[in-house]
C-alpha cells in the first residue's frame, strides 16, 4: 500500500478517519461521560498530526495522480467534516482519480 501515490494518501485517507473517531469518542467521555480530558488529550495530538500528513499527501500526489484544482480542493475539503476523508477516498477510487499507472504515450 505504501508503495505507490494512491496507496500512501488512502492509507492517510483511513488513519484521518480513524483518528477523528477516537477524537469524537474522547470528546463524548469529556463532555457527557465523565468529563475527563484524557480521550481528548491522547486523540487530539494523534489526530493533529494525521490531520497535517493527510494535507501533505494531497499536495504531493496531486501532480503524481493528475488531479486538477477542483479535485484537490474536494481532496483537502474532505479533511474537515468527520469522515469526510473515506467519502472522498470512496469517490476517487470510483472515479479512477486514485489510478497511479504511468500515462502511455499515443501510437
Amino acid at each position: 500500500m505504501l508503495r505507490s501515490p494512491a496507496g500512501r494518501f488512502r492509507l492517510l485517507a483511513l488513519a484521518e478517519a480513524v483518528s477523528w473517531a477516537g477524537l469524537l469518542i474522547g470528546m463524548f467521555f469529556k463532555y457527557v461521560v465523565v468529563g475527563d480530558e484524557l480521550g481528548v488529550k491522547i486523540f487530539g495530538p494523534i489526530h493533529g498530526a494525521i490531520f497535517v500528513g493527510y494535507v501533505a499527501v494531497c499536495l504531493w500526489v496531486r501532480t503524481r495522480l493528475r488531479w486538477n484544482r477542483r479535485t484537490t480542493v474536494f481532496a483537502l475539503l474532505a479533511s474537515i467534516p468527520p469522515f469526510g476523508t473515506i467519502v472522498f477516498e470512496r469517490w476517487a477510487l470510483r472515479t479512477n482519480r486514485l489510478d497511479d499507472s504511468p500515462r502511455t504515450a499515443p501510437a
